[in-house]
């Protein structure tokens, strides 16, 4: 079955998440990705933990579907395996150090001229210019300057989120541009350059909370897992300890969670709860009527009586529950892919297509797949053993 990226060729030199998410996606889309890796050690994400059968769980997660090249890439011989790799590709990816890539000769202003369809994407924390240029850049970093960590947590303390959220969204971002640059690429026959920053990507994802302190306003205040301007709306406790998440979004549904979860008709017409910004400026005393309410119960309970009133909600599930979620599980939305240490489960990818199937194939071990590459791109054996000696690989 034909892939949408089938005969397309990425070349990256990643670490860490952003980067390696970007290019695993591409991968599920067919495309054949060479991931360059420091000899002896590789990327270095793949020392992070050993939670997955002795592999770390970022690796995995990011990783499958691709060939492991190894290669000193301040070697001397590099370039000349760097040109040979190039010849071939259709994109580019990088998220070494700020300047790394241009000081490698690994720029698209460099790569233009004689790659005119080669399409490069650097991903950074802060883009190519600008002050902030060479600063480092890490997942929580990212959080706090895009002032996300201002809005998350209880109101006695920040919070940040429990993933990667700003490599995730930098992946995103990266991998979309790279998408619509190979339909662009179709119509001009020419390749480009993509600057892809983690501070943007997720300011973008800022939207809502900047506009809605807009011009001085103030902003939404750190409400931890309830919202923070829509009430009811969060995690309330059940009589068995389990917790459960509601979701209330306007009048009619007020009136028939106070009559038909809460059992309290009055409640319904009760002044302090008579409009949203009423219930949230009220919502202690809110909160404590709910908690009294949902003591006796159970939450399967809980949920029952709001599945009945047809008020959004959903249970507060752990990661083993995830695993074994029905939905997933009815979707058949799980499958496996092969690893250096045996078979993984692995979610396919989301948004499902009727015309083909993802491609799920295994994460490489370090180096796997370096022989093979420099063969098909015209080396010898005895030229890989010399370059193996060397330490160029």
């Amino acid at each position: 079955m034909t892939r949408p990226l089938d005969g397309i060729t990425v070349v990256t030199l990643e670490h860490a998440v952003a980067a390696p998410f970007c290019t695993r996606q591409l991968a599920d889309l067919g495309a054949r990705v060479i991931k360059i890796e420091r000899p002896g050690s590789g990327d270095f994400a793949r020392a992070y933990d050993e939670r997955v059968k002795g592999m770390a769980s970022h690796f995995v997660w990011t990783n499958r579907s691709k060939e492991s090249l190894t290669l000193d890439v301040k070697h001397t011989q590099a370039p000349k395996v760097l040109a040979a790799l190039l010849q071939g590709a259709d994109v580019l990816v990088q998220n070494l150090a700020p300047g790394a890539a241009a000081r490698l000769g690994l720029s698209y202003e460099a790569l233009k001229d004689r790659h005119p369809r080669l399409i490069v994407c650097d991903i950074s924390g802060y883009g190519a210019d600008g002050p902030y240029r060479d600063k480092k850049a890490y997942d929580l970093l990212i959080q706090s300057e895009s002032g996300f960590l201002s809005i998350t947590g209880s109101k006695e303390e920040p919070a940040k989120a429990g993933c990667s959220i700003a490599d995730i969204a930098a992946g995103m971002y990266a991998y979309s541009s790279i998408l619509s640059a190979l339909i662009q690429r179709g119509r001009t026959g020419r390749g480009c350059g993509i600057d892809v920053s983690m501070l943007e990507s997720m300011v973008e994802w800022m939207g809502y909370p900047l506009y809605y302190a807009f011009d001085g306003a103030t902003p939404p205040p750190r409400a931890g897992a309830a919202h923070a301007t829509i009430y009811p709306y969060g995690p309330f406790p059940a009589g068995d300890g389990q917790t459960v998440m509601l979701g209330l979004q306007n009048e009619r549904e007020w009136a028939a969670f106070c009559q038909q979860v809460l059992r309290q008709d009055t409640l319904a017409t009760d002044e302090r709860f008579a409009s949203n910004s009423r219930r949230t400026a009220n919502r202690t005393a809110l909160r404590s009527i709910i908690v009294d309410s949902f003591a006796s119960l159970s939450a399967d309970e809980v949920i029952a009586r709001l599945d009945g009133a047809q008020i959004a909600n959903a249970r507060m599930n752990d990661m083993q529950a995830v695993w074994a979620h029905p939905q997933l599980q009815a979707r058949q939305r799980w499958t496996e892919v092969q690893t250096p240490a045996g078979p993984v489960p692995a979610l396919l990818p989301p948004g499902q297509s009727d015309a083909f199937e993802p491609r799920m194939d295994a994460v490489p071990a370090l180096g796997q797949h370096t022989e093979a590459i420099l063969l098909g791109l015209g080396w010898t054996q005895a030229q890989i053993a010399a370059l193996r000696a060397d330490a160029a690989i």
